[in-house]
């Protein structure tokens, strides 16, 4: 086996495991991609899957379309970057923990395998499982968040995780609301 196809295994099964580990709320995998560089890319995967996963699993009610897929797939990439800032930006600057030392990478990475429980709501197809599925990946994404938060700033306390997600949370939405108003369409 050459080295290139060798090292192409690794890597894929390296994504497999993590993206298996973050849905677990494993927080070594969440330590593991915080200090990995080349997990970058992969984070964004994530984070893209996790926004197309809906679209597929909304097909049979709404059907299948592409420019929802591509909406969806591109305001996900922008809230991800902006609520990352935001947590980097609230929790680094704002409320650290004496151990908190991060950068906006550490957190892009670790925030975006946080997205992997998303990728279970192509489930929403399954006949009555539209809400069960959508609650319950939403429930458990915001788990992964904290867990994802709480390991890539060092903080001994998951409350404080908790807290510095909402805040950015609250202030993501707020911006995105002035963005809509200012440059959406005009409703008569």
């Amino acid at each position: 086996m050459s080295t290139i196809a060798g090292a192409r295994r690794r890597t894929s099964s390296n994504f497999l495991y993590r993206l298996i580990g973050a849905a677990l709320l494993d927080g070594s995998v969440f330590e593991g991609v915080e200090g990995d560089r080349r997990a970058t890319p992969q984070a964004a995967i994530v984070v893209f899957l996790a926004s197309v996963a809906p679209v597929v699993g909304l097909s049979g009610v709404i059907g299948f379309q592409i420019d929802a897929l591509v909406r969806l797939a591109a305001l996900s990439m922008g809230a991800w970057l902006l609520w990352t800032v935001l947590i980097f930006q609230i929790g680094v600057r704002l409320f650290p923990d004496p151990e908190t030392e991060s950068s906006v990478g550490e957190l892009l990475r670790t925030t975006g395998f946080a997205a992997a429980p998303g990728l279970l709501q192509v489930f929403m197809m399954l006949p009555g499982m539209l809400l069960p599925v959508f609650i319950g990946t939403w429930i458990w994404m915001i788990a992964a968040m904290v867990v994802a938060v709480s390991h890539a700033l060092d903080y001994r306390s998951t409350w404080r995780a908790l807290f510095v997600c909402v805040i950015a949370a609250a202030l993501a939405g707020t911006i995105a609301v002035i963005i809509g108003v200012l440059f959406g369409p005009t409703v008569h």
